[in-house]
């Protein structure tokens, strides 16, 4: 490549207009304001996969509900350890939103975000007995406190009338509450950033626009080229810095950078499908959060959940994931994806992996084999008076869970979010995702702390960093009074229940 030839020039170029190049863009340009900054998206629409409202689960992953979270030990007790840090993760997003309303990226906060109880519900003895066991050490902590817990039908009932009519009078079920949850629209979110960035800062964000390749050159800036999928047309950008936050398309992009740092990764997608209510009668009989247990080899995005949702302004009521496994990386992608991302470096890993998680394809397998009726047989374990003429299915996103090559060269594959920045800082890329969006903010403060170590040590910085989140730097698990003081400020300016 020519690197005499001048092309347009960007402090930044972020790839993929989700949640995580919103909330990158935000920080950047509350940072630093006079930073260049050019966002591209392959589709037609911000927010078009996984941050998409149809396509994420919005349930605002605090760890108030999400029993996978709170593994039971062998000698019994119960571990919330990963509870207690994506709780105080969310809490850092809940802040840096509040600054956002406060800055006016917002008319009204409840577009994106609304108060929606979490809970937790199991249906037979061992589970009820684990639950009670995860509850007392839940509600001893101070995040948690306000966490409720019943095995009476009285209270059952009335926490969830939907779920507990047709129920069997000899069911052992037991639940807990906790008024804290959050209902979040993240394409909503997103949009609206990306809206006020473009206005106030002129971030402006390129849609049909696919970057294809990235090219490290001699001056250590990027060479980005991007392709017109309207016109066919290419064009060439230089960045200081690079982030790829495309979703499942993250996998290829980081690959094509050739960083070493990348090497080694490989994606297993995982579809899903939602059962969506079409009754409103039945829509307005609930109103929660309900997460139930995990089969078997299950991945943590498909614990089964009856959830209340707040789309477009509409209350809405879905069941599931139900997953599925395809071999696109993207719900708008090609089945070429998964083969594509195949190399030498991530061959082994693959395969390693796929020996160590034989549960999860038998898993798999099984749900792709169930048919509408299996998955209203699964539905009426939640929900026993459901009838099938009032649900359909729907096609939820799509996921690429990251196999990581382990010290021993083999696969291991994670559940989480995974960041990945060269050395020098110009590029990094997000892999994985649950809890993703949900704690898309602290998220990009790692990106922030591995891209930018030099000027996070700035007074400006830290000072700005500091506004934006007024506990950065802080534990709540270590101050109960900071906990409670921190959840009255963001509550109280994104209009939640306190």
């Amino acid at each position: 490549m020519n690197n005499t030839t001048t092309y347009p020039k960007y402090d930044a170029v972020l790839i993929g207009a989700g949640i995580m190049s919103a909330t990158l863009a935000a920080f950047l340009k509350e940072l630093q304001p006079e930073w260049k900054i050019k966002v591209y998206e392959r589709l037609d629409k911000i927010a078009g996969e996984s941050s998409d409202a149809w396509n994420n689960a919005g349930t605002g992953h605090s760890g108030l509900c999400e029993l996978n979270y709170t593994p039971e030990k062998e000698d019994g007790t119960i571990d919330i350890s990963k509870a207690i840090n994506i709780v105080e993760e969310f809490e850092i997003s809940k802040q840096f939103w509040a600054y956002l309303v406060n800055q006016g990226y917002f008319t009204k906060s409840n577009g994106f975000i609304n108060s929606t109880p979490h809970s937790s519900i199991v249906f037979n003895e061992a589970d009820v007995t684990y639950l009670n066991k995860r509850y007392e050490a839940m509600h001893a902590c101070h995040l948690f406190r306000a966490m409720e817990f019943a095995d009476d039908k009285e209270t059952l009932q009335e926490w969830f009338p939907l779920i507990m009519t047709g129920q069997r009078e000899d069911a052992k079920i037991a639940a807990t509450k906790i008024n804290l949850g959050t209902d979040v629209n993240f394409g909503e979110l997103t949009r609206g950033i990306f809206e006020f960035l473009d206005k106030k800062y002129q971030v402006q964000v390129e849609l049909m626009h696919q970057v294809k390749d990235l090219t490290l050159q001699e001056d250590k800036t990027w060479l980005v080229e991007i392709k017109n999928r309207t016109t066919d047309e290419w064009t060439n950008v230089q960045a200081n810095f690079v982030f790829i936050g495309a979703g499942g398309g993250a996998l290829r992009l980081l690959e094509k950078s050739d960083i070493e740092e990348g090497k080694g990764y490989a994606g297993f997608p995982v579809t899903g499908q939602w059962l969506v209510c079409k009754n409103k009668e039945v829509i307005e009989k609930h109103h929660a959060k309900v997460y139930g247990k995990a089969s078997f080899g299950a991945p943590p995005m498909s614990v089964p959940h009856l959830d209340t949702r707040i789309i477009d302004g509409k209350k809405q009521l879905l069941f599931g994931p139900f997953a599925g496994f395809s071999t696109k990386f993207l719900k708008g992608g090609s089945y070429f994806d998964l083969p594509k991302s195949i190399n030498t470096d991530n061959l082994f890993p693959m395969i390693g992996a796929g020996i160590r998680n034989l549960e999860l394809t038998k898993y798999l397998i099984e749900q792709v084999a169930q048919s509408f009726e299996d998955k209203m047989d699964a539905l009426k374990q939640f929900v026993p008076t459901a009838n099938n003429e009032d649900w359909e299915l729907a096609i939820a996103g799509q996921r690429v869970q990251v196999i990581k090559k382990d010290d021993n060269d083999k696969g291991t594959l994670e559940f989480g979010t995974e960041v990945v920045a060269n050395k020098a800082g110009s590029i990094s890329a997000l892999l994985g995702a649950s809890p993703g969006a949900s704690t898309s903010v602290y998220i990009m403060m790692q990106v922030l702390q591995k891209c930018f170590p030099e000027q996070l040590k700035t007074e400006a910085w830290q000072s700005k960093l500091k506004e934006m989140i007024p506990t950065y730097g802080k534990r709540l698990i270590d101050n109960e009074l900071l906990a409670i003081e921190t959840r009255a400020y963001s509550h109280t300016i994104l209009g939640l229940d306190i």
